[in-house]
């Protein structure tokens, strides 16, 4: 509320848009919200709406970033891809025929859910995630402090993944490993993704996305899975999808939120 009051002192503001994480419902009812727990059960739309007096409309971030990629960025005139946000954990926005395809309770794409290594029974489920290994921040981050706070128990935490990358390609003994161990599961979602989808595209965003290094690395660990797996890369050459970055990087959750405003008020 008070961003809104803040632009309307130099703007005539129409309506709201807003990219949150979690599982939003279409009348952007919050059923879980991610990181923040104070959007669980939350009715941020009418909530919103009701203290602002303007039309506002509530987007799940990934499927945010989706849209807007195909209004402004590198999915335009595509009817079949996904977009990767690979933040605090990850999200994605999965377009099926040239629409937002969010399943029975709006819940399609929690990718980061998905179990990609052995179950350890003694620990939650979630510790085998793609969100704990393959996202920024749960995954990059948290496993380059645990391995270098077990090797150098004094250490300073690290939180910007840009200093993480940076040591790796310095051949850091602690970065360089865990950084592989990252591209290695980022690069499994991706082939995961090309089985269960067959994109057109696969977008991956988040701050990472903006990273010409990261890209780098992934397009040549992506390969290098490629060449290991018998099947895939039989028909590489004949149906997958290209991997790109977002073209909007980290703006694009904030377009899309408000693209369903924009064309209601051109069909206005």
């Amino acid at each position: 509320v008070k961003a809104v009051r803040h632009y309307q002192n130099s703007y005539t503001v129409d309506a709201i848009g807003v990219s949150a994480p979690g599982i939003v419902r279409a009348d952007g009812y919050m059923i879980t919200g991610g990181a923040i727990d104070s959007f669980f059960e939350f009715n941020f739309a009418q909530t919103l709406q009701e203290m602002t007096g303007l039309p506002t409309h509530v987007e799940n971030d990934a499927n945010a970033a989706a849209i807007a990629e195909r209004w402004l960025g590198n999915a335009q005139g595509v009817q079949n891809y996904v977009c990767l946000v690979l933040g605090t954990g990850i999200g994605m926005g999965i377009v099926i025929n040239g629409v937002v395809f969010r399943g029975a309770h709006g819940m399609a794409g929690e990718v980061g859910w998905n179990i990609i290594h052995d179950v350890d029974l003694t620990q939650d489920l979630e510790a085998a995630s793609l969100n704990y290994h393959a996202s920024v921040v749960s995954g990059l981050v948290r496993r380059y402090n645990a391995s270098l706070k077990l090797a150098f128990p004094n250490a300073t935490y690290v939180s910007d993944a840009r200093d993480i990358l940076a040591l790796a390609h310095e051949d850091d003994r602690i970065a360089a490993p865990i950084y592989r161990d990252f591209l290695m599961d980022v690069s499994t979602m991706v082939l995961n993704l090309f089985g269960n989808f067959d994109p057109e595209v696969i977008l991956i965003g988040g701050g990472i996305s903006a990273n010409d290094q990261f890209m780098v690395d992934l397009h040549a660990m992506v390969d290098e899975c490629l060449a290991r797996h018998k099947a895939l890369n039989g028909v590489k050459d004949r149906v997958l999808g290209q991997v790109k970055p977002a073209g909007l990087r980290n703006d694009a959750g904030l377009l899309g939120a408000v693209y369903p405003l924009v064309r209601d008020a051109k069909k206005g």
